[in-house]
């Protein structure tokens, strides 16, 4: 191998802009996306990695596939340009707002980002194991572009399995109103609920298959 390769062992160490770079290439071709794997994650110019050998292109591709198949729990801070970042400690208290940007976009790839803002903010105050986040700051989602790929995962991770356990939440409740006497009313509230929250999940569901991760 000609190229000296630094080769990223773990999900913490690539970016969110990296991948996003990645699943950009729309591309079948098994070399090239190959090159660029490498090219994007391990930070070689696209001539240089031309001349690694084809035994050492594959090994590095699987080491780098391998990282994808990870489940990661949630990453509840890290640090990033000389700032701790924590995950909202309280999703219930989001404003309309940051609600909206995290639906919007948590579903999105390429805007992702955007919804990474909402849920990561810097940490503003600490003590002992609790932390205060700042406030929501709509023009600081380019920073999160250098946010590592594993926080973000693990967020969607977090959120898929919440709304799942929303959604057996919502239903419970409005079969609890049903016993009640409000089954009209009740299944109204239960279809819609149960709607928004599948196509949630639904969207979540989309990203981690994206990255070839199994939900069981």
């Amino acid at each position: 191998m000609k190229a000296s390769i630094t080769i990223p062992n773990h999900l913490s160490e690539i970016t969110l802009k990296q991948y996003q770079d990645f699943v950009k290439i729309k591309s079948e071709d098994e070399y090239l996306l190959q090159c660029k794997m490498i090219e994007i994650f391990c930070n070689v110019p696209y001539k240089d990695v031309l001349t690694i050998k084809l035994s050492d292109a594959e090994e590095i591709t699987n080491t780098l596939n391998g990282m994808f198949s990870d489940k990661p729990n949630l990453v509840q801070s890290f640090k990033m340009n000389g700032k701790n970042y924590g995950f909202h400690p309280d999703l219930q208290d989001m404003t309309l707002g940051e609600y909206i940007d995290v639906d919007t976009f948590i579903g999105d790839w390429e805007n992702i980002h955007t919804a990474m803002n909402v849920l990561y903010r810097p940490i503003k105050q600490r003590s002992g194991g609790k932390y205060i986040i700042e406030e929501y700051n709509p023009e600081g989602k380019e920073h999160m572009l250098d946010m590592p790929l594993e926080a973000v995962i693990s967020s969607v991770f977090f959120l898929f399995h919440l709304g799942m356990d929303l959604s057996l939440l919502v239903t419970s409740r409005y079969l609890a109103e049903e016993e009640a006497g409000k089954q009209h009313q009740s299944q109204q509230g239960l279809d819609k609920s149960g709607d928004g929250l599948v196509q949630y999940t639904n969207s979540l569901k989309e990203i981690l298959q994206d990255l070839k991760i199994s939900l069981n």
